[in-house]
This record gives C-alpha cells, structure tokens and sequence, in this order.
C-alpha cells in the first residue's frame, strides 16, 4: 500500500461544497417560488390590509377621502366604543347570546346524530350524506332567504303549527323570536362537527365496551366513562372551530334583517354592527377599531379553552399536552 493512498487530500471535501451549496440554493429558490403565489396572497390579502386597518383604528377616516387625508385621534375610537356606543355594547350581548346557546346546541345535536349513524347497516352512508347536506351550503345568502320564508308569518313552520290548531308567529318579525330563529339555522347546519365527531368514534376501541358490557354496565355509564373520555379531544377540537364560527355569524342576520340588525336590533350580531359602521355609515377608522378589539377578544376566548383543556382532554397516550 503505497503512501499515496494513505494520505488523503484534505481539500478535495471542500472541492464539492461549491456543488453542494448551489444545489442547495436552487432547492431553495425552487421552494420559495411553489411558495410565492400562497406568500403573495398572505401579505396582499391578509397581512398589510390588517396593518392598514391597525392604523385606520387610530384615525377618523372615512372611505370618500383618501388614505393621505385620514386624520389622527388616537385612542377616541376605543374610548367611543367602550364608552359612549350603546348599540356596541347591544351587539355584544347579542352574540354572546348566540354564541352561548348556539354553540352546546349544535355539539349536543352533532354528537347524538353521531351516535346514532355509527352502525353498520345497509343504507347508512346515504343517511349519512343528508345529515352532512346542510353544512355544505354553508352561511349562504340563499339558505338565508330560505329559512327567513320558512319562519314568516305565511311560511311552512307556521303551516304545520296549523295542522295542530296552533296558531303561529311572525317568528322573523318578532323581537323576542328573530334571533332564535338564526340560533335554530346554526344548529340545523351541524353536518361538519357530526363527521368530526363520527371520526373520533370509530377510534374508540371496541373491547372497551365489551369489558363494560362484561361488568354490567349500562349504555349511559359506558357513554359516561368510555365515550365521552375518549372523545375528549375531538369534542375540544369541535368546540374550538364552533366558537369561533358562532362569535363570526354574519350572513344569516344580515339576511334577515335586511342588513339592519332588525327587528328592533334584535339580530344586531356584532359583525353585522361593523359592517353597518363601516360600509354603511362610512365610519372606517371605528369599524377598524371594531374588528381589532374583536380579534383580541376571540385570541383570547381561544387561550382560555386550550388553557382548561388540559383539565379535561383525555389523550390516549397519556401525553401532557
């Protein structure tokens, strides 16, 4: 073995790193430009409106003039909001309102609609399937006008209150009725959380209930123990995404009422008021303010729920999360 071989050049790694870099920038470059179209949207739609909105929150502005032309006020929007608003103060009692009984409502008939379709029979998909419909319209402007003509003094919810020899209401009309009216379409549309919920299911496993079954316990006392435990982290992932839907209600009350927030304000969801602040009485820099502090209250209702989560998600690997 000659001493060529023994000796190694201690340059020649070096002599491929040069390689190794431009290789790595091209993957690099090559990921960045997969990445642009999702990176433009970001900035362009999300990231400098909401800056351009932080800025708008602190000035009187008005859509009519230009941005240049927006004068500052400081905090006067924050203290008119907090302070001297009224219907800011009625929208937010409205849709704690909503959101507090829309939001159990529509898990309770999720998870019993679940229970229920987790079988296996022959025709259980398609049951399936018409549960799931009405969430795949979504806060549609259509489904809307649909449930507002159901719940009229002449639609088909009164009809059949007739059929009993009850007579009906204008529910829609109604101040003490509207927003139940919109609660009740919420909870129809419980299609997403009832799949959600029919996922988590099917990974409950199976001896667990024959071990119960086994003890003699009854189909409460196994829901009790075994189904809610174990379907603690899908019911937290549900009540998540629900809450925050219910605090955002907009198309359902802006149909309703006409984008009035009517009858008698009644229907006044808090995003509904923003818009009217904003789109109809031209008060951007308010309505700026408006959002801002509704986006701090949801990040805030969301902290709180991860926070008491873990007192009460079950993970079945016994992680601390």
């Amino acid at each position: 073995m000659t001493a060529s071989t023994l000796t190694r050049d201690p340059a020649a790694p070096a002599a491929h790193r040069p390689g190794r870099r431009v290789r790595r920038r091209r993957e690099n470059l090559a990921g960045y430009v997969f990445l642009s179209p999702w990176l433009l949207g970001l900035l362009g739609i999300t990231a400098v409106p909401m800056l351009i909105s932080l800025y708008l929150s602190f000035t009187d502005y008005s859509p009519l003039i230009s941005l240049s032309d927006a004068s500052w006020v400081g905090f006067d929007n924050y203290r008119r909001m907090f302070t001297a608003d009224q219907s800011y103060w009625h929208a937010v009692t409205v849709t704690i309102t909503f959101a507090l009984v829309a939001v159990p409502l529509k898990l309770a008939a999720a998870l019993g609609v679940a229970l229920l379709l987790n079988r296996t029979m022959r025709g259980i998909s398609v049951f399936r399937g018409l549960f799931y419909l009405p969430s795949l319209l979504g806060g549609s402007v259509a489904l809307a006008i649909v449930w507002v003509s159901m719940f009229n003094r002449e639609g088909a919810f009164n009809s059949f209150l007739a059929l009993f020899g009850i007579e009906g209401l204008p529910w829609v009309n109604d101040p003490d009725w509207a927003l139940y009216t919109l609660i009740l379409l919420a909870v129809w549309q419980f299609g997403a959380p009832m799949v959600i919920f029919l996922a988590g299911l099917k990974q409950v496993p199976v001896e667990l209930y024959e071990a119960a079954s086994v003890d003699g316990a009854s189909a409460w006392r196994k829901f009790a123990h075994i189904t809610l435990p174990m379907l603690s982290p899908v019911i937290f992932f549900n009540l998540v995404l629900e809450t925050i839907n219910g605090f955002q209600g907009f198309t359902s009350a802006f149909v309703l009422s006409n984008g009035t927030g009517g009858p008698v304000d009644s229907t006044l969801m808090y995003t509904l008021n923003l818009y009217i602040k904003g789109f109809v009485e031209l008060d951007m820099g308010y309505a700026s303010a408006m959002a801002w502090v509704f986006l701090l209250v949801i990040g805030a209702i969301t902290v709180l729920l991860f926070s008491t989560g873990r007192f009460w998600v079950h993970y079945s690997d016994n992680e601390e999360r």
